[in-house]
């Protein structure tokens, strides 16, 4: 009998109903975020910068979309197995970020701290633009890992993991998941909204958080 444990989990669902509003309510946190990094970039080029957007937390117009990100959190959590009784979730970030037109947007891997659930929903991507890439997040094994038959198919040996996504696609995964993305060439436009959960023990909540 072959039985698993220690893996890591994955939430994906595909829901285009966000796409549209969410792109127009984005254009204009990209187009600060593009006049900031132009300001702070004194080569003023566009080329390998990330137009990181201000937090969209305090914007009444996501609200919907936070709490549809809290409710399928907890889910995701409960489904691992975690009593969440004692427990509201929180919104701590979130954010839109585009990669830049001229190519070079990437991000190096690092994990979000102090959270539980982070996740992204792509807005603009295609087979042509960026990827995400998820790292094994087990010490252990990755320091007696072995070589795998086959780096090109994702099976219990691999050191790491990616995602070819596209526009209304949601990943949910645990925080402590280092998570990367790979060079973008320029090509098509790449958007996504990126998000991290925290659970709270409820005596310690306030009132004007975002919560469930």
């Amino acid at each position: 009998m072959n039985i698993k444990f220690f893996s890591s989990n994955f939430y994906i669902e595909e829901d285009l109903s966000w796409v549209e509003t969410l792109n127009k309510l984005s254009d204009n946190y990209i187009n600060r975020a593009i006049e900031n990094n132009k300001k702070n970039f004194i080569h003023n080029k566009d080329f390998g910068l990330t137009h990181h957007s201000e937090s969209l937390n305090k914007d009444v117009n996501f609200d919907k979309f936070s709490n549809f990100i809290l409710k399928r959190s907890f889910s995701f959590l409960e489904n691992q197995g975690y009593c969440l009784k004692n427990y509201l979730l929180v919104m701590n970030d979130l954010w839109v970020q585009e990669f830049s037109k001229e190519g070079g947007g990437n991000h190096n891997t690092h994990i979000h701290s102090n959270n539980h659930v982070s996740g992204f929903y792509f807005l603009k991507c295609s087979d042509k633009t960026s990827y995400p890439i998820f790292h094994d997040p087990r010490p252990g094994k990755l320091m007696n890992q072995l070589p795998e038959k086959n780096q090109n198919k994702m099976t219990d040996a691999s050191e790491k993991i990616y995602f070819f996504s596209k526009p209304g696609v949601f990943v949910f995964f645990n925080s402590y998941i280092g998570h990367e993305f790979v060079v973008d060439h320029g090509i098509e436009p790449f958007r996504f909204i990126h998000f991290n959960v925290q659970a709270i023990p409820k005596q310690l909540i306030n009132n004007d958080i975002k919560r469930i």
